[in-house]
């Protein structure tokens, strides 16, 4: 699938440009600078957003979409909370994305972290596999909640802007999705 990519540079900034994610906006003064800001400070975050939870292949086009969407609804992104609102909005975006893709196999979700299970490669397998279980096994709006906090390191009034909803709904969802998890991961736990 080829679609646009994003490359923010403008008229007046384009020969000191490092190519981002392909399409040059055009200048608008403050507007671009902003944009030009949000795009170099976030493109990464927005790139392993979606690298996490679907193709790899499809992840700078997917974080292209977000920014031009960020681009055309400018004045309404809050500037105390770009992230959360970039988060948010890929979250839109990846679910189009997946609607008109199907569902990714959990066996190709990213691994990532720190040390493996005792660094057995059999224990690693198994408890990769039980996680995954038990992840899946939770509803989607769990899922998406464990995995806001988990991969992307959101909680308390990020969590909350990303989910629409106030940040003590954003705690509250969080620790029901966590117990959750710990419940389906103990009946899968055989090890």
């Amino acid at each position: 699938m080829s679609r646009h990519r994003l490359d923010v540079t403008t008229a007046t900034d384009a020969a000191d440009a490092e190519p981002t994610l392909g399409v040059t906006m055009p200048d608008a003064g403050a507007d671009a600078e902003w944009f030009t800001h949000v795009v170099h400070e976030h493109a990464t975050a927005l790139v392993r957003y979606f690298a996490r939870r679907g193709p790899r292949q499809d992840a700078e086009d997917l974080a292209a979409d977000v920014f031009a969407t960020a681009w055309r609804r400018r004045d309404d992104v809050p500037r105390e909370a770009v992230l959360p609102w970039l988060y948010r909005t890929a979250g839109f975006i990846l679910a189009n994305h997946r609607r008109k893709l199907g569902d990714v196999p959990v066996e190709h979700v990213p691994d990532s972290g720190p040390a493996r299970v005792a660094d057995d490669p059999e224990l690693s397998a198994l408890f990769d596999a039980e996680l995954r279980g038990a992840l899946a096994s939770v509803g989607d709006r769990d899922r998406r909640i464990l995995l806001l906090h988990a991969w992307e390191g959101l909680d308390g009034a990020e969590l909350a802007a990303v989910l629409g909803i106030s940040r003590s709904g954003a705690d509250a969802a969080l620790s029901r999705a966590r117990k959750r998890l710990r419940e389906a991961w103990g009946e899968r736990l055989t090890f």
